[in-house]
């Protein structure tokens, strides 16, 4: 017997070694699970737990970190955390590769291509369950939290999203002020370790602001490491969930989710199952690259729309920068405490200076309908601007009585008959609430006068006081807007709304947006000259910016004499802009009278595409210059732009995009020898030249300059 036990003891020691080796085993099979490459290998994701059941991930680029390992996981009120304590209980890996086609965009089609890893992780100590999904492509990396359905989960409310950013330097920042109110701001430029001292002279007067800390900015940040990676971060997919902004850690340069709070400081109310916006990063070796990135676009949902037909990229002209330099004005009247239930307009003594009356909005709609123009917007419209800002009042504007010198029924009759739409104004003056209560009556007018867009704004404070232009109720509220105007067939232009997260792959009727300093800055003391150079690679990664471009009297004192701004900018960067600066929804911003002095440059605009089939990035540095080619939607033609910052440069490009073998006219609207932004802004020169796609272009940009060419194929 004791023989028997002797001998039997080995063969336990030998189970105990197999189970030893086989839990081994799993374990590595679970950590090995736990990685993904992109499609092309250069980019690789880790994910791990840190002791104590910390998630972290982990991202390089072609061996080179772009993130060191970075905490993930969310602060919760009045409930434990989910940021540690966690085991993962299930990995899953896919891959994923399609083509779609946008209803209007840069391209014809866009590939989305991935591998993906999902991560289960469960706290056994509260019995709670996550999933983070990160999705990995050639261009980048794109994450979220995903909340299944669950007893232990049900309903929460999120404190703060402890998303980290592990940066591998000091890198170089494009960087805007965090701030729960307004993107507009102008880009800064420095080190992520001058952010700190930076901050106060960022942080400049406007209509809305809540600036949150002294090393708080804003995504889409961009970023260059010193070795020469382009990294920027932002977000996609913004539903149901407050807009996200990054503190940092300046001492050890770490970025960390910092979201926009309601009006009693939560940071999210979330019911399951649901899902948190995509962090994207995006990467790569070349700046270009960054500029032809989909990634945005791809971590969003195909259209929801089933009818698209109603959808179209619009070229417009409007009642707009006349008073935006103070030449006329919104308001028909200067009286002063305006309750829009009590005064009878019909009565008042009009001020002289209105814009949108009659006779002028149909000079703007012949001047559209002559050159071939889609549409004219109308602001100063509709009764209630004499008082409309600044008073935090609730009911402001109803949407549906226009001032007495502004007939819309002729006005409707008038455009229809020379084939041009007018486009809708909605100034809400941030009051949220009056603007939902009179949103179906708005639409319906809209419907019963052939309005079919319309340009939302949201100047000033949120009414109700205390929520903020980026938290989860209001960007519901934006959401809300642009689903009630589909089911109107209404497209959407949103003014001083959140910045957009690609969602106009969802909802293409999110034709516009602004959400960064526009060109009515110019009139506000002017944006900086490097400004259109940076845009592209900070506020446009998620979407089309309705930039309003096409300014040619850059001097506004000749409107307004009290006006002492200026366009920084020259005549033919002007002309580059509506090339460099997307959007499906472009403006010729200035006045008629103007464009009628310089028929020869405003040809461009009118000959300028707003739908492209291709997009070459030919040249591009962020802050310093970038150099576009779109290929018009349906047609053989090209459309160059080219614009730079404040030293001026020689552009060289090379034309190998076009087709071999086909002969092609390019009309080049330059900077004369003698411009400058400042000194010399209307000095352009336009010449044509013959070209093929061996052609190679040297081409002078002034400071604060640029050049747009129009190629079109020899004989058509």
């Amino acid at each position: 017997m004791k023989h028997y036990l002797f001998s039997a003891e080995p063969l336990r020691l030998k189970a105990r070694r197999t189970l030893v080796f086989l839990c081994l085993c799993l374990l590595w099979q679970v950590a090995k699970a736990q990685e993904i490459k992109s499609p092309n290998t250069q980019l690789t994701l880790q994910f791990a737990l840190q002791n104590g059941g910390v998630p972290t991930y982990h991202l390089t680029y072609k061996g080179r970190d772009v993130i060191k390992p970075s905490k993930l996981g969310l602060e919760l009120k009045n409930a434990p955390a989910l940021m540690n304590g966690f085991t993962v209980a299930d990995t899953k890996q896919r891959s994923f590769d399609e083509t779609w086609q946008p209803v209007w965009g840069e391209v014809k089609s866009i590939r989305n291509h991935y591998n993906e890893l999902a991560v289960t992780l469960t706290q056994a100590e509260t019995q709670r369950t996550i999933r983070v999904r990160f999705r990995l492509y050639d261009d980048g990396l794109g994450f979220r939290y995903e909340f299944p359905r669950q007893p232990k989960l049900d309903y929460f409310t999120i404190k703060e999203e402890r998303t980290q950013f592990a940066l591998a330097g000091d890198h170089k920042a494009f960087w805007l002020p965090g701030d729960y109110d307004t993107q507009e701001y102008s880009t800064v430029t420095s080190n992520l370790s001058q952010v700190r001292g930076l901050m106060k002279a960022a942080t400049t007067p406007n209509a809305s602001q809540t600036p949150f800390s002294p090393t708080g900015v804003q995504t889409p940040l961009m970023l260059k490491s010193k070795d020469g990676l382009y990294i920027n971060i932002h977000e996609a997919a913004l539903i149901d969930y407050s807009a996200m902004h990054l503190e940092l850690d300046d001492k050890n340069f770490v970025l960390e989710s910092h979201l926009t709070p309601d009006a009693v400081g939560d940071k999210g109310l979330i019911q399951t199952p649901a899902n948190s916006p995509w962090r994207t990063i995006i990467v790569s070796d070349r700046a270009g690259a960054i500029l032809e990135s989909k990634l945005v676009l791809n971590l969003n949902e195909p259209t929801k729309y089933k009818d698209v037909s109603w959808i179209k990229p619009v070229k417009y002209v409007g009642v707009w920068w006349e008073m935006i330099t103070g030449k006329s004005t919104w308001s028909y009247t200067n009286l002063e405490n305006i309750k829009l239930d009590s005064v009878d307009y019909s009565k008042v003594k009009p001020n002289g200076t209105h814009g949108a009356n009659t006779a002028h909005v149909k000079e703007y709609i012949d001047f559209a309908a002559k050159h071939g123009f889609d549409a004219v917007l109308v602001e100063g419209w509709n009764t209630g601007w004499e008082d409309w800002f600044g008073k935090h009042k609730d009911y402001v504007f109803d949407f549906v009585t226009p001032y007495p010198d502004f007939d819309v029924a002729e006005l409707n009759r008038y455009a229809a008959s020379k084939n041009v739409k007018i486009i809708m104004h909605h100034e809400t003056s941030g009051s949220v609430r009056n603007y939902e209560r009179h949103l179906d009556s708005a639409f319906q007018f809209m419907n019963k006068y052939g309005y079919n867009a319309v340009k939302t704004g949201y100047v000033g404070d949120i009414v109700p006081l205390g929520h903020h232009h980026y938290d989860q109720w209001v960007n519901n509220h934006y959401q809300y807007v642009l689903e009630k105007a589909a089911e109107h067939k209404i497209m959407v232009n949103g003014h001083e709304a959140v910045r957009p997260t690609g969602l106009a792959r969802t909802y293409p009727n999110l034709i516009g947006n602004e959400a960064a300093r526009g060109t009515e800055y110019e009139s506000f003391g002017g944006n900086n000259a490097d400004h259109t150079t940076i845009l592209p690679f900070t506020r446009l990664i998620g979407g089309p910016m309705d930039y309003t471009p096409g300014i040619f009297q850059t001097k506004v004192s000749a409107y307004n004499p009290q006006n002492t701004s200026f366009v920084h900018s020259t005549l033919a960067r002007q002309l580059a802009l509506y090339v460099t600066m997307y959007s499906p929804l472009q403006m010729a911003a200035d006045l008629p009278e103007t464009y009628n002095k310089h028929l020869d440059a405003f040809q461009f605009i009118k000959d300028v595409a707003v739908d492209w089939d291709d997009t070459k990035v030919l040249e591009a540095e962020p802050g310093d210059y970038i150099t576009y080619a779109r290929k018009a939607k349906g047609k053989s033609s090209w459309f160059v732009g080219s614009t730079c910052d404040e030293n001026g440069r020689t552009s060289k490009i090379d034309l190998a995009f076009l087709d071999p073998g086909k002969k092609y006219v390019a009309t080049i609207y330059t900077d004369a020898k003698n411009a400058h932004y400042e000194k010399n802004p209307q000095a352009y020169q336009i010449r044509k030249v013959n070209v093929t796609n061996k052609t190679k272009l040297s081409q002078y940009c002034a400071p604060g300059g640029g050049y747009a060419i129009s190629v079109v194929e020899a004989g058509k």
